[in-house]
């Protein structure tokens, strides 16, 4: 009898909510099948930021547990936070930041594994919670002692 871990369950699940996000679930279940990156037009489900991934990273260290799901492309080395779809300008004047529009569509790798450089540094855990625009807003401003306290 195989077990699951905890881990492998929350990437499940994970991957069961990207996919409900999907105009169409088979298909992009399809093209996962054949490691290929499926769209998923953004503003219904989510809204994205993106930036330079070594940027990225250190931001990531800084909010710790706070962010949620953030996708790299490696060989464009950036990164994509997948924000609360109601985003109104609480990221525009964060210069180092990309806020997409809606109706931009994004290239997933399923949340299990990797596809064309795609991966998910923070995979969806199936709870739907998506990154909170300030708290990214607020660890992409400047360095300050009271950012490590976010972990």
């Amino acid at each position: 009898m195989k077990t699951t871990s905890r881990m492998e369950s929350l990437r499940q699940a994970g991957q069961d909510w990207l996919l409900s996000c999907a105009p169409d679930p088979a298909a992009a279940q399809m093209l996962w099948d054949e490691e290929e990156l499926a769209s998923f037009p953004t503003g219904e489900h989510w809204r994205v930021a993106q930036a330079p991934l070594a940027l990225a990273m250190d931001v990531m260290r800084r909010t710790r547990d706070h962010s949620r799901p953030v996708l790299a492309d490696v060989s464009t080395c950036v990164a994509s936070w997948l924000l609360p779809a109601d985003l109104g300008d609480e990221l525009g004047d964060v210069t180092q930041l990309t806020v997409r529009p809606a109706g931009w569509a994004l290239a997933c790798p399923p949340v299990l594994y990797g596809v064309r450089g795609r991966v998910w540094l923070r995979p969806p855990d199936g709870s739907g919670l998506l990154t909170d625009p300030a708290l990214l807003g607020a660890a992409f401003g400047p360095w300050s002692p009271a950012m490590e306290d976010l972990g």
